[in-house]
């Protein structure tokens, strides 16, 4: 198992602003070979910003690779940075290999 995850950190009073997109967005991810699950987590917040995060789970590293090379992926990200306003960063990238 292959976890892929992106931390997201966003402007305060854009929480829910930043869900919907998400909501609204076909991510394809469905159509690739070796994706088992995805959650769009939201975490702590503080005065400079709310941390979200979204998980995906992958049944290898080899899977998730694929999906970055695949015209889903392309498709998912096309309108990634329409609303760059609300976000205190580009998103970070943390993967994680199952070892138990």
């Amino acid at each position: 198992m292959y976890i892929a995850m992106n931390r997201f950190k966003i402007k305060p009073g854009c929480e829910q602003e930043f869900i919907e997109i998400w909501k609204g967005r076909d991510s394809y991810l469905k159509e690739v070979p070796g994706f088992r699950e995805f959650h769009l987590l939201q975490g702590p917040a503080n005065e400079e910003y709310t941390l979200f995060s979204s998980h995906a789970v992958w049944e290898s590293k080899d899977a998730f690779e694929g999906w970055t090379r695949s015209e889903a992926f392309r498709k998912a990200h096309a309108n990634a940075g329409a609303r760059r306003d609300i976000y205190m960063g580009p998103p970070q990238l943390e993967c994680f290999e199952a070892v138990l």
